[in-house]
């Protein structure tokens, strides 16, 4: 069983910033990729960004540029810095852990707004 912790989501102007973090706990493989999801109502959760335990990075295009994907492997967090804010970035955010063999994991989900 792996468990994430979010945290970070807020309310923010257009253009500001926030940071996410997320902390994974329990049966944590060395190798692993970790991410992030947002979803809006009535849509699908889509990726945002993801990030292994190499330090290889995947963005939406949506999000290249202004988001950064990052992670400290000794304390198994992963963070999200998303920068230039914008209203259609406003949706909750979902941490989400994979590796091998096992099943996705999944955080409780964070509330992201941006108000324009």
């Amino acid at each position: 069983q792996v468990q994430l912790v979010e945290s970070g989501g807020g309310l923010v102007q257009a253009g500001g910033s926030l940071r996410l973090s997320c902390a994974a706990s329990g049966s944590i493989f060395s190798f692993n990729v970790m991410g992030w999801y947002r979803q809006v109502p009535g849509k699908q959760r889509e990726l945002v960004a993801a990030i292994n335990s190499y330090g290889n990075t995947n963005y939406a295009d949506s999000v290249r540029g202004r988001f950064t994907i990052s992670r400290d492997n000794a304390k198994n967090t992963v963070y999200l810095q998303m920068n230039s804010l914008k209203p259609e970035d406003t949706a909750v955010y979902y941490c989400n852990y994979q590796t091998v063999g096992q099943r996705d994991y999944w955080g409780q989900g964070t509330q992201v707004t941006v108000s324009s």
